[in-house]
């Protein structure tokens, strides 16, 4: 069962979640983090969308046009078949020193046959429906605002005639027509043949994008996927989106409902290097120009920030919003800014390793970063001892979390090393010696001899699936007899049904009720890694099977109903698809390289 089915669209400014039938459910204009225009998806009274009604008899498909973002829903009955096309514009500007990316949503209705009949439902309602809808029909377009913020507007342009929209008249379709949803009134006159040069357009810039990248004889699609998802969530300043939504739940019913519409550390270094290992390097090099200007300032240092940077990233609840399958609060914001999780640094610092490694900028570009290297390490120095808040953000108290100890010597390993590169070795052994004293301080603390294995925390005996990175990021040799009796214990506490929890201890909100998506797949590449690739590859396939129809995943996933939660696309849970089935499709490689 999966009623996260949906499929996504979006040009790097924005983004749209459009259901399987064709209804646009979510859209925030002009940028991921603005006010919604619907959001059905969190209240389906009020929230608003955007779709096309036809009779019963209708069968509605949905795929993406290969190797783009380019989402087509195909309605097709006896009386006539057509398809829908949404895209948002985006593509190199004339004089190719930037993109042309307007907050604008095109659907494009291609007609294939005999003469199918729809009506257009058109039900705005932006500012996360905190007000009366305003509309205006001119000659040219439908205008929409609210009454709560009437500088906001919306413009809708199409081929069809207005009325007959505004009126969800029937409408018999006997030739291309379109529909283009702006934030901007547009100062060149709209028509088919506009919109089928944007078409063309943005066609050829996802496939270019598309073909730059590495391609593997073993999950190619999927990877490929899960990269032009990852691209949709990367703003075009180089920040990166968690994920596109806000409030969608971990369990129905429950209160873990956040914002993710921002830019954590952490996700956006592990998904940046998953596109650069990709060989994408264009989106490493404008997130280290982002990382740049967000750090310019001395400052303490945050685990997330807005997407163009802001630090101040209130919590609102929008109480008049029923929330996803009646699952509230609905908040915009994430207070979680204010956290302290030490492990954010290590993250980050493996890919500015990669970046000094493999793409260094300008001598003055490697000046700028090394000031980062050195203030980031500076407060990794001064915080590795301090508890913190961990990977999973945990709002009760804080604690000495194995995982943020085992990040922070990441941190410093590869400033290090990093400053050995740039022949500054009075920092490169102080960072060693700094390293080399967490390393201790884990294995004395974070090792419990009684259970054989690692644990979440110094001062408790309870399992995390963060545990499982300690060997992909290099603190401790897939070889080790410690490794593999901690992904024992790891997998014996939290494997359940098929799937991982990311702890089955109890935090502040109670008990976890739901399975972390990225920790299956972590899972997936520990079993790797220790020899049981069989398994691996079995339960990696399995899990596969969990996407929505699109090969999209979310968040979480439910253990029972293997329905997808919490917020969508998540960038974790492709990155993480990405890296494991790079794993087996480099596996094959090698042994068909070696076989006679």
């Amino acid at each position: 069962m999966n009623t996260l089915n949906y499929g996504i669209t979006g040009n790097c400014r924005t983004a749209a979640l459009i259901s399987e039938t064709g209804n646009i459910e979510w859209l925030c204009f002009p940028d991921f983090d603005s006010p919604s225009i619907f959001a059905s998806l969190l209240d389906r009274e009020k929230g608003g969308s955007f779709g096309f009604e036809v009779s019963d008899d209708y069968r509605i498909t949905q795929s993406y046009v290969p190797h783009t973002n380019i989402l087509s829903t195909q309605f097709s009955s006896r009386e006539g078949e057509f398809v829908v096309l949404d895209y948002m514009p985006c593509y190199r500007s004339k004089d190719g020193t930037g993109h042309y990316l307007p907050a604008e949503l095109y659907r494009y209705i291609h007609w294939l046959k005999g003469k199918p009949r729809f009506k257009v439902n058109y039900q705005p309602a932006p500012d996360y429906a905190r007000g009366k809808v305003i509309l205006n029909i001119t000659s040219q377009y439908i205008e929409t605002y609210c009454s709560s913020e009437n500088k906001d507007r919306q413009y809708l342009y199409a081929s069809l005639p207005l009325q007959d929209i505004a009126g969800k008249k029937e409408i018999i379709l006997e030739k291309d027509e379109f529909l283009l949803l702006s934030y901007n009134e547009k100062v060149i006159p709209i028509d088919i043949e506009r919109e089928k040069i944007e078409y063309c357009r943005t066609l050829v810039c996802w496939l270019n994008w598309t073909n730059r990248g590495k391609k593997y004889t073993l999950y190619n699609d999927v990877i490929e996927r899960s990269l032009l998802v990852l691209k949709l969530m990367s703003y075009y300043n180089g920040a990166v989106l968690a994920a596109i939504t806000t409030s969608l739940p971990e369990s129905v019913g429950d209160v873990r409902n956040w914002d993710y519409r921002f830019c954590w550390l952490r996700d956006a270094s592990m998904a940046i290097e998953t596109m650069f290992q990709t060989g994408h390097t264009g989106a490493a090099k404008r997130f280290m120009k982002f990382i740049q200007a967000t750090f310019v300032a001395k400052h303490d240092y945050q685990i997330m920030y807005g997407i163009r940077g802001e630090r101040k990233l209130t919590e609102v609840m929008l109480n008049h919003l029923s929330g996803y399958k009646n699952s509230v609060p609905v908040r915009i914001g994430n207070d979680a800014y204010h956290q302290k999780q030490n492990d954010s640094f290590g993250y980050l610092m493996d890919l500015i390793y990669q970046y000094y490694r493999l793409m260094p900028g300008t001598l003055d570009e490697i000046e700028d970063m090394w000031e980062v290297v050195k203030s980031i390490l500076a407060t990794v120095i001064e915080n590795w001892q301090k508890p913190d808040k961990g990977i999973w953000e945990i709002r009760g108290e804080k604690q000495h979390f194995v995982s943020s100890k085992i990040m922070c010597w990441v941190a410093l390993d590869r400033g290090a090393k990093i400053a050995g590169m740039l022949n500054k070795y009075n920092y490169s052994e102080r960072w060693q010696q700094e390293a080399d004293k967490i390393r201790k301080d884990v294995m004395q603390h974070g090792w419990n001899e009684k259970l054989q294995s690692f644990t979440q925390t110094y001062d408790n005996q309870a399992m995390d699936s963060s545990l499982l990175l300690m060997e992909p990021y290099g603190f401790i040799e897939a070889d080790d007899i410690r490794y593999h009796k901690t992904v024992e214990s790891v997998k014996n506490a939290l494997f359940h049904k098929g799937l991982m929890y990311r702890y089955n201890n109890e935090d502040d909100f109670g008990l976890p009720t739901s399975a972390f998506t990225i920790c299956t797949f972590w899972l997936v590449r520990a079993l790797f890694v220790t020899g049981k690739k069989e398994e691996a590859r079995c339960l990696f396939d399995e899990v596969l099977k969990y996407s929505n129809h699109l090969g999209l995943f979310s968040e979480d996933i439910d253990f029972d109903t293997k329905e997808q939660l919490g917020n969508f696309p998540q960038a974790y849970s492709h990155l993480a698809l990405v890296n494991t089935a790079i794993l087996f499709a480099e596996e094959e490689k090698r042994l068909a390289f070696i076989r006679p």
